[in-house]
């Protein structure tokens, strides 16, 4: 007869961090999210991370977004110099929702980026 072994929480955390490609990072960072919403409306909205990765994100935004959309993501960023040597805007970020979930009025949508952020 086989013995019945049960993994600890910090074994199974520890499974799902060696699974993960990158590593994430629990970050607020604002973005532009542009794409079509649920009910099919073109929208750009002003929406933040709540964590990001090299290969997604998962994001509060205020409207609902369907799974499987594609939606662009842009950092705004101010244009701090004009001497070329600093890059005025990171490019657009072309990613696919993978998660959505309505927490009251904000949606919360979990995105995989089409390029991990570490080849761009």
């Amino acid at each position: 007869m086989r013995e019945k072994t049960f993994a600890s929480t910090q074994e199974i955390g520890i499974r799902a961090a060696e699974r993960r490609r990158s590593v994430r990072l629990r970050l607020q960072v604002p973005m532009f999210v542009r794409g079509t919403d649920a009910y099919g409306e073109d929208f750009i909205e002003l929406a933040k991370t709540l964590d990001i990765s090299a290969g997604g994100a998962h994001l509060t935004v205020p409207r609902a977004v369907r799974k499987l959309a594609m939606v662009t993501l842009t950092v705004p960023a101010p244009s701090i110099s004009t001497s070329g040597l600093i890059p005025a805007a990171m490019e657009p970020i072309q990613a696919r929702v993978v998660r959505q979930k309505e927490v009251g009025d904000v949606h919360m949508i979990g995105v995989q980026f089409m390029k991990p952020l570490d080849s761009l």
